[in-house]
């Protein structure tokens, strides 16, 4: 898939405790870490934290690798289906502080790829699925081809990105 961008500002929060750059003296000479290091270190903080949430939800992905890169995260491995991959990608671009997923996922048996919705002001999954499928009544389709990343049908936050699968045949 590749590059997918996501709105930073909103999303999951993961609860992670940063370390602050050293505030008064160089790291040369007070010997602490670099703001470099202490960056890194939140990097790695925010990897172990995606691979959990990626495995909270239940998601089969073998040799799963999350690096995170400042506010852009890439994603290795191979997912069982091609809708685990696109929920593996939505669950992490939407996490707050997330940019952009690069999206390096492979899977087991390539489906036709899912189109992806960003939510805006005013919208429900109804009126998603009223647009994209020509009937309202149509939004289980949506709902269900983002579980579990969600729970209720009624929680969606503008900036959020959901999957639009094709309706079946």
């Amino acid at each position: 898939m590749g590059l997918i961008d996501f709105l930073k500002s909103a999303g999951k929060k993961l609860h992670i405790i940063h370390d602050d750059a050293p505030a008064a003296a160089p790291a040369a000479a007070s010997g602490g870490p670099t703001p470099q290091q202490v960056q890194e270190l939140n990097d790695r903080k925010h990897e172990v934290a995606l691979v959990k949430l990626i495995a909270e939800m239940g998601f089969k992905i073998d040799d799963l690798g999350v690096n995170v890169t400042g506010d852009k995260v890439t994603l290795t491995g191979k997912a069982d289906t091609q809708a685990t991959r696109e929920k593996a990608v939505l669950m992490v671009g939407n996490v707050d502080g997330i940019a952009q997923v690069d999206d390096q996922l492979k899977v087991a048996n390539p489906e036709p790829e899912a189109t992806y919705y960003e939510v805006v002001k005013g919208d429900t999954l109804w009126k998603i699925a009223a647009h994209h499928y020509g009937h309202g009544d149509k939004y289980p389709v949506i709902f269900e081809a983002n579980r579990p990343m969600l729970k209720d049908p009624d929680e969606i936050y503008p900036g959020q990105k959901l999957r639009i699968p094709a309706l079946p045949k």
